[in-house]
C-alpha cells in the first residue's frame, strides 16, 4: 500500500484525479463506440473495450504528446493502482457472490479439474522449457527462480472475469460447456493467485506471520458477514432491500480486510473471492448486493478493466523483428499449450474436437492478473527493463485479442451444438439430469401454488434442480400530467425501481422463506413490458436460461364459493402466445381447493402426504405430463398415482389374458399391459413409453397404477367427478391425441382452449373439484406440429 502514503503526500492532487477521470471517460465513450461497431460482426462487449483502450493508449492517440503529458503524469500510476484495487475488491467479490456452488458440486470433479489444469500443466512445462532463452533475451539480471515462476504463471494463467463475461455477452453462459469453461477459470485462476502469493510470501519471509494473520482474518470476515447477513435479513420486513448503511457495513468489512491482505504484500483477488463465495445466498442481504453491484460493475468497472488491459498496451516496442519474436513466440506458446492441453483432456474424457478446440480458447483468455504478475514481480527484479516488461505485456493483450474474436466465431458456427438440448422432460433422466425451470407471476396471489410445484419438482432434491421466478410487470401506458401526484391511481405508483411495488415485495419475502424452509435456491428476475410483447420477455428468457419447462398462472382463480373468478384477460393472451412460442415444454397452474386454498400447498410447512393424480389419454402432451410425474414422485410427502383410461372394449382382453397371468403378480401387469397395447392398436410411442414407466416407477411400488375404462366422453366425465374429491392436484396433457372418443365433446363447448379438453372440464366452474390442476404441453418441434396438432 505505499502508493496510498504516496498520494496522500501529494501537494497538487486535482491533476492526478482528473486525468485519471478524462482516461476513464475516454475509455467508456470510446469502448461504446466500438461496441456498436463491432457488435454488428458478432463481436462481444469486453473486444471492443480492449480496442478502445489500445485507441486511447500509448499506440493511439498517446503518442500526441500534448496528450502524453496529460494522460501519462508522474504521480498518475499511484491513483491507477489504487482505483484498480478497488474494482479488483468489488468485481471478485461479486463473481463469489454469483458463482452457483450447488452447481459446482454437482458437477464431476474428475472433468472440471482436468479440464482446468490440463492447458495449464502443458503451460507450465513449455514455460519452464522455454524461460532459460526468454531471460537471456529480454536481459533480465538475477532472480532466475522469479522470473521463471512468472513466465510459468502466465502460460497457465486463465482470466475468469474476462471468461464470465465473454460467456454472459456471447450467451452461452448457462449452457453445459459455459458453465464448464467459467468453473474451470476459476479453479486455474485461484489456484495460480495461490501460488503467486506463496512466491511472494517466501520471497518477503512472511509465510508464517502475515499469511496466518490473513487467512484467520477472512475466516472471521466470513463468519461475520454471515450472522450479518442473517440479522439484515430478519430487519424490517416491509423492505425489499437494505438500507445504505447496512450495504455500507458489509462492503466495509470486504474492503477492509482485502487493503489489509494488500499491506501485508499478498494478493488480495483470492480473499475477495472466498469471502464473496461464502457469503449467505439467500435473503436481503445477498438480493441487494447482486442488484446494487451488478449494476456498476458491468456498466463502469468491467469496461475499464477490459479498457485498461488495451490501454497498457505499448506498440512502440515492437521496433525490432527481436522483439516481435519474442512476443509471437509468447502468443504461440500460449495458444499451444492451452489448446493441446484441453485437446489431450477432452480425447481422454470423450468430448468432442470441435467443443474441446472451443475450451481451448477460452482457456487462453487472459487479463488484469497477469499484469499484476508482472506488475508485482517488477518491483522485486528492480533490474527489469521496461523492454522486457511492455513485451510480456502485449504478449498478455494479444492472446485475449485473438482469443476472444475466435471464440465468437466459433460461437456462432457452432449455435446448434450449443443451443438448448433439454427442451422437454421426456428425455430426462430425472435422477441425474439437472432441470432448470422457469416460473412466472405478475403478483403474490398464484405464488404459493408455483412454490409448491417448484418443491414437488424438486423429487428428493438429491436430483439437481435451478428454479428462476421471473415477475411479469405490465408497462402501462404513459402516466396522466395533468393532474397532481395525490390523484394518480394506485397502479400508477411505483416504487424505488418504477416498476413492481409492493408486489415484489411480497414475491421476495415469500420466496426467501421458500428458500429458508426448502434450501432451495430461487433465482428472481423480472421483465416489464406491454401485455402484447410479455410472451418474447418469457420465451427469450427460458431461451437465454436454457430451461426445460416453463411454469405460468392461470388467468383465473378461485372465490370462496369455489366459482372460478376471471382476472386480467392479458394473462390468458400472454398465456397461448407463450404455449405457441415457448423454446420448450410448458405448464400452466390452475390453484382450486377447499375454500379456494389449494391442498397441494401443505407441501411446504407440513408433513401430511399429498395424493396427487396424472391422467393419461395417450399423445404427446400426455408423455410429457407422465415425465413431469416422475419428478413429483421422489418427492418424500407425495403420494401419486397414474390414472389411464382406456375404452371399455378393452376390458375384456384384459380378463382373457388373466389366466395366463397369474404365476406373478408384478409381472401379469406388465404383461397385460403389453397384451392390452397389442390388441387396441394405440400408438406405439406411447405404449413404449408406458411401459418402460411401469416397469421402472409401478413395479418398485414408487408410483400407483390404474386403468379406467370408459365408452365414451361422458363417462369420462363422471369418472373425473367420482376422483375429484380424491386428489390435490391432478396433471394431465394439453392435447395432442387426436379426436378420441374417449375425450370428444366432454363439454358443450371449450371455455379456455389453452388448456386443452380435459383441463377446461377440470378448470371450469361446473366442475367444482378440491384438487389443483396442472396442464403441461410438451414442446412443439416444428416436425411434430404436423402429427401432434
Amino acid at each position: 500500500m505505499d502508493a496510498t502514503h504516496r498520494i496522500a503526500c501529494q501537494e497538487n492532487l486535482f491533476n492526478p484525479l482528473t486525468s485519471m477521470g478524462m482516461q476513464v471517460s475516454g475509455i467508456l465513450v470510446i469502448s461504446h463506440f466500438f461496441h456498436l461497431l463491432l457488435k454488428g460482426l458478432g463481436q462481444p462487449g469486453p473486444i471492443a473495450q480492449i480496442f478502445a483502450g489500445l485507441v486511447l493508449g500509448p499506440t493511439g492517440l498517446s503518442n500526441i504528446p500534448l496528450v502524453n503529458r496529460f494522460f501519462y503524469q508522474s504521480t498518475g500510476a499511484d491513483f491507477y493502482e489504487i482505483f484498480g484495487l478497488f474494482c479488483r475488491i468489488i468485481f471478485m467479490f461479486l463473481i463469489g457472490l454469483e458463482t452457483d456452488i450447488p452447481y459446482v458440486r454437482r458437477n464431476n470433479v474428475v472433468v472440471v479439474t482436468a479440464i482446468a489444469f490440463g492447458g495449464a500443466i502443458i503451460g507450465m512445462i513449455f514455460g519452464l522449457a522455454t524461460s532459460a532463452f526468454l531471460h537471456h533475451e529480454l536481459e533480465v539480471q538475477g532472480q532466475k527462480t522469479m522470473f521463471v515462476a512468472i513466465i510459468v504463471l502466465l502460460l497457465a494463467y486463465t482470466a475468469s472475469p474476462v471468461v464470465i463475461r465473454l460467456a454472459a455477452e456471447l450467451k452461452f453462459d448457462t449452457s453445459d460447456i459455459g458453465r464448464l469453461a467459467i468453473i474451470s477459470s476459476l479453479i486455474i485462476e485461484m489456484t495460480c493467485l495461490a501460488i503467486f502469493n506463496l512466491v511472494l510470501a517466501i520471497h518477503a519471509n512472511k509465510v508464517y506471520k502475515y499469511g496466518i494473520y490473513c487467512v484467520l482474518l477472512d475466516v472471521v470476515i466470513i463468519f461475520i458477514n454471515k450472522y450479518l447477513a442473517d440479522w439484515f435479513n430478519k430487519r424490517d420486513n416491509n423492505q425489499k432491500y437494505l438500507k445504505n448503511t447496512e450495504l455500507f457495513v458489509i462492503l466495509s468489512l470486504v474492503i477492509g480486510s482485502a487493503m489489509y491482505v494488500e499491506w501485508a504484500s499478498f494478493n488480495s483477488i483470492v480473499s475477495c473471492f472466498a469471502i464473496g463465495l461464502m457469503f449467505p445466498k439467500r435473503g436481503k442481504a445477498a438480493r441487494t448486493l447482486i442488484h446494487k453491484l451488478n449494476f456498476s460493475v458491468h456498466n463502469f468497472i468491467l469496461p475499464i478493466y477490459f479498457g485498461y488491459i488495451g490501454f497498457q498496451f505499448n506498440g512502440r516496442f515492437l521496433n525490432s523483428w527481436n522483439n516481435v519474436l519474442i512476443v509471437v513466440i509468447m502468443v504461440l506458446l500460449s495458444i499451444g499449450c492451452k489448446i493441446s492441453g484441453t485437446l489431450i483432456v477432452c480425447r481422454y474424457l470423450k468430448i468432442p474436437l470441435n467443443k474441446g478446440v472451443l475450451l481451448g480458447f477460452i482457456m487462453n483468455l487472459k487479463g488484469h492478473a497477469d499484469l499484476l504478475f508482472i506488475g508485482s514481480s517488477s518491483k522485486i527484479l528492480m533490474t527489469w527493463s521496461p523492454r522486457s516488461y511492455n513485451l510480456l505485456l502485449i504478449s498478455i493483450v494479444i492472446n485475449t485479442i485473438i482469443s476472444g474474436p475466435v471464440v465468437a466465431l466459433l460461437m456462432r458456427k457452432q449455435e446448434n451444438l450449443l443451443g438448448n438440448i433439454h427442451t422437454e422432460l421426456e428425455i430426462h433422466d430425472p435422477d441425474k439430469e439437472e432441470l432448470r425451470m422457469l416460473a412466472c407471476v405478475y403478483g403474490p396471489r398464484p405464488l404459493s401454488a408455483i412454490l409448491s410445484l417448484v418443491s414437488a419438482l424438486s423429487g428428493s432434491q438429491k436430483a439437481p434442480i435451478t428454479p428462476y421466478l421471473m415477475q411479469l410487470i405490465e408497462l402501462l401506458p404513459k402516466r396522466r400530467t395533468n393532474v397532481s401526484y395525490h390523484e394518480l391511481e394506485a397502479d400508477e405508483l411505483s416504487d424505488d425501481e418504477d416498476y413492481g411495488g409492493n408486489d415484489a415485495l411480497e414475491i421476495n419475502e415469500a420466496v426467501d422463506n421458500f428458500t429458508s424452509e426448502t434450501k432451495i435456491l430461487v433465482r428472481v428476475t423480472k421483465a416489464v413490458s406491454s401485455i402484447a410483447t410479455l410472451y418474447e420477455d418469457v420465451c427469450n428468457s427460458a431461451e437465454d436460461l436454457r430451461v426445460s419447462i416453463i411454469l405460468l398462472p392461470f388467468h383465473k382463480h378461485q372465490r370462496i364459493d369455489g366459482k372460478m373468478d376471471i382476472g386480467k384477460e392479458g394473462i390468458r393472451t400472454t398465456n397461448q402466445k407463450v404455449l405457441r412460442h415457448a423454446p420448450c415444454s410448458v405448464g400452466i397452474i390452475v390453484s382450486r381447493g377447499i375454500d379456494g386454498v389449494p391442498g397441494f400447498l401443505q407441501l411446504l410447512g407440513s408433513d401430511t402426504v399429498q395424493h396427487m393424480a396424472t391422467l393419461f389419454f395417450g399423445g404427446p402432451d400426455d408423455r410429457e405430463a407422465i415425465a413431469w410425474s416422475r419428478r413429483i414422485a421422489a418427492h418424500p410427502r407425495v403420494n401419486l398415482t397414474v390414472i389411464r383410461f382406456l375404452p371399455a372394449s378393452s376390458s375384456s382382453n384384459v380378463r382373457n389374458s388373466q389366466i395366463d397371468d397369474s404365476s406373478d403378480e408384478d409381472d401379469g401387469m406388465f404383461v397385460k399391459l403389453s397384451r392390452l397395447e397389442k390388441g387396441n392398436d394405440v400408438n406405439e410411442i406411447d405404449n413404449a413409453f408406458l411401459s418402460e414407466f411401469y416397469n421402472r416407477y409401478v413395479t418398485s411400488g414408487q408410483v400407483g397404477y390404474v386403468e379406467k375404462y370408459v365408452n365414451n366422453a361422458a363417462q369420462t366425465a363422471a369418472a373425473l367427478k367420482d376422483i375429484g374429491d380424491m386428489y390435490s392436484l391432478f396433471i394431465v396433457g394439453k392435447g395432442g391425441r387426436g379426436n378420441s372418443p374417449l375425450t370428444t365433446g366432454i363439454c358443450d363447448w371449450e371455455e379456455c382452449p389453452e388448456l386443452g379438453t380435459i383441463g377446461d372440464f377440470l378448470a371450469s366452474s361446473d366442475f367444482n373439484i378440491n384438487g389443483s390442476v396442472l396442464v403441461v404441453q410438451q414442446h412443439r418441434h416444428a416436425k411434430k406440429d404436423a402429427l401432434d396438432d
